[in-house]
Parts: structure tokens; C-alpha cells; sequence
């Protein structure tokens, strides 16, 4: 039981010993920076878990998104698809090319991108979609590949969130020209900070593994043709990645049997939603997410304080990249919407039933008492 002192927080990795040992290998091998068998072992292994050909280990998420874009030649001019309901990376990297993002609306059911709200933001400067698979849920994607080879546009998976969803039982990843992860210490899996570009594509697996170290050509050491970066992953936190990766179905079973929990244990209904899937969806539930249709974020906040007040951490849902004026755009109301009602619990491997019952009957009690006070 958490007390005042002692949250229980919204995410927290789960390190074994396992991890421990790969770790110390790294480390007592010498090969502690960008080069070591764990770097190989990590890209090789996490491409075969997605069912793709090649895979490019990079020290952020962020940075793989940078990454790709810069890979396929986006740039100043060009203009990228993005869901405005989304973490800011999304629309960052591609301003980092100097593209234009161009925030469009998302599903009500997904908060994902859908091809009909993509197809009426397109110009004849679009180059790219990045679908999010927002806080695990995929993308209905048939649709938008559709879209993007009718108008010859790359399509870039934002599947930060997403480690192990499927989409008409493909994992995420290797669906569109190519997707990117991340292993933040919240994530599924998590090297500390990192993430995975991942392809079936040759030539954007060659460049991405050029630039992603200063561009430094690979036959002739120390010379350089074009610019690059360095967003290259230490065999360090490869190392933390292989043993993460080996354990990944316990995870994703144990975020499966949290949903179920929280199912039994807050009372919903049509305006209290817990975690959407479609029928065509394998949800990755990287967070366990919570929508009630009669807040508004004043209440909303109200409703996390007295949660945490009584030991239980919660954070909101991202806001809307439109409303924070970095990115003007018109305003999108579902993603509006579904900002101001959503909620995240706790949602991590060592959670227990007992824990999540506990948590769950808080929940249901603090939104009685809310509602009571406004009626």
C-alpha cells in the first residue's frame, strides 16, 4: 500500500540480474562506446523481432526520427504529416530538417492518424506521413500506404510507444518505409535513453548508418563527403537493450494483465473509457490510459491531485502540438478533446493484482467524489 510518502509511480523500468550481467560484460570487454558485439546482437535481434531486414541503433528516439527523415532527403520546402496529438519530438525532428509539420486531426477511437483527415492536409509539398501509434495502439495503416503510393509519399512509423503492437498481425515497425523506437526508462524495453531505426530498405538502412556517425565514409576512415551526426548507441546500453529485448513477452503479457485488472476494478461505462483496441489491432498498452468524458483539465487536475494524495501518481495525456503556438496550425478537435479527458495510470511489469485493485478502487472512489462536488 503506498503511503504520502511513497508514490507508486506512473512507470518505473524492471532490471534483473540479467541486465546487471550484460552490463558488466560490456564494460569489463573495453567496449564501452559505440562499437561491441552488443550493438550488433541488439540491432540484429530487435530487426528480427519486428520482421524486418535490417535495424540502426541510436542513442534517442528523437534522434532515430531525426534520423530517417534526414536519410530519405526531407528538408527545407517539404511538409510532413504529423498527428497533433502526439509527444513534441514528432513535429521537432521534422522542423529540425526545415520541413514544415503540418498537424492534422486524429481518430476518435485510435488517437491515431486517419487517411481521410491525411489526404485533405496534403499539398503538392507533402513528402512524408509519420503516424504515431499513440501510447501503443497502431495506426490504421492499410489506408494511409494507400494514400502514400497514389501520391508517391514516404511513410515513417513513429513507434516510440508502440514496442510489439501489431497491425493485422504485423508488428509495428516494419509497415511502412521504415519505423522508429524508443528505449526511454519508461518504454517497454529501455537501454536508459535510445531507440531503433528500423527498415526493409537497403539504401535507407546504408544512409541512415552513415550519417548516424558524422557521415563518415566506411572505406576511407576519418573522411567525410557529407554532413552527418553523432546519434550513435554505446554497447553499454546495447547490452541493457539485449537483455530487455530477451525478456520483452513477459512484459508485454504482464501490460495485458494490467488492462484486465484495471477492468475489473474502475467502473466504466460510455463516458469512462479504459484502453481502445480495434479488431484489427494488437495494442502494445505502454500506458494504461483512462478517459472520462466529463472532465476538463481543471477537474482532471483536481482528480490527479487526490490521487496522489493518497499515494497514486497519474499523468495527463500529451497536449495538442497546435496549442503550444510553436507550430501554428488550426485547431483539431478531437485531438483538443481527447487531451483535456485523458489520463494515464500506473502501468509497469512489477504492478500486481492486488496493486492494481487498490489502485483501480482510488480511482473509482476519487471520481464519485468529483462528480458528487460538481452535481
Amino acid at each position: 500500500m503506498a503511503s504520502a510518502n511513497k508514490l507508486i509511480p506512473v512507470a518505473k523500468p524492471f532490471i534483473s540480474s540479467k541486465e546487471e550481467a550484460y552490463v558488466v560484460d560490456a564494460v569489463r570487454s573495453g567496449w564501452v562506446s559505440s562499437s561491441g558485439a552488443y550493438i550488433d546482437k541488439f540491432e540484429k535481434e530487435f530487426a528480427a523481432y519486428c520482421g524486418v531486414e535490417y535495424a540502426v541503433a541510436v542513442n534517442n528516439g528523437t534522434c532515430g526520427l531525426h534520423l530517417a527523415l534526414a536519410a530519405f532527403g526531407i528538408g527545407p520546402g517539404d511538409e510532413v504529416i504529423v498527428p497533433d496529438i502526439t509527444f513534441i519530438a514528432s513535429a521537432n525532428t521534422v522542423a529540425y530538417t526545415g520541413a514544415k509539420p503540418v498537424l492534422v486531426d486524429v481518430e476518435p477511437d485510435t488517437m491515431c492518424l486517419g487517411a481521410d483527415a491525411v489526404e485533405q492536409a496534403l499539398t503538392s509539398r507533402t513528402r512524408a506521413i509519420m503516424p504515431v501509434h499513440l501510447y501503443g495502439h497502431p495506426a490504421d495503416m492499410d489506408p494511409l500506404l494507400d494514400l502514400a503510393r497514389k501520391r508517391n509519399l514516404i511513410v515513417i512509423e513513429d513507434a516510440a510507444e508502440a514496442h510489439g503492437a501489431e497491425y493485422k498481425r504485423r508488428r509495428v515497425g516494419g509497415i511502412g518505409h521504415c519505423g522508429v523506437f524508443s528505449f526511454f526508462g519508461n518504454k517497454i524495453i529501455t537501454t536508459g535513453e535510445g531507440g531503433m531505426l528500423t527498415t526493409n530498405d537497403p539504401e535507407i538502412d546504408r544512409k541512415a548508418r552513415l550519417l548516424r556517425s558524422h557521415g563518415m565514409d566506411p572505406t576511407r576512415k576519418y573522411w567525410h563527403n557529407e554532413r552527418g551526426f553523432n546519434y550513435r548507441m554505446t554497447n553499454i546500453q546495447a547490452a541493457l537493450g539485449v537483455a530487455q529485448l530477451e525478456q520483452i513477452d513477459a512484459f508485454t503479457l504482464r501490460r495485458e494483465q494490467i488492462l484486465a485488472w484495471y477492468q475489473k476494478s474502475v467502473p466504466t461505462s460510455d463516458a469512462i473509457r479504459l484502453n481502445y483496441q480495434a479488431n484489427w489491432a494488437k495494442n502494445a498498452l505502454w500506458m494504461i490510459c483512462l478517459e472520462v468524458d466529463w472532465l476538463n483539465e481543471a477537474t482532471r487536475s483536481q482528480f490527479m491531485q487526490a490521487l496522489r494524495e493518497r499515494g497514486i501518481d497519474s499523468r495527463p495525456y500529451f497536449y495538442p502540438v497546435s496549442a503550444m503556438g510553436i507550430y501554428p496550425a488550426q485547431s483539431n478537435p478531437v485531438a483538443k478533446r481527447k487531451s483535456a479527458i485523458g489520463i494515464n495510470l500506473p502501468t509497469y511489469y512489477e504492478l500486481g493484482e492486488d496493486d492494481v485493485e487498490m489502485i483501480g478502487g482510488i480511482v473509482a472512489d476519487e471520481l464519485q467524489a468529483l462528480k458528487n462536488r460538481d452535481t
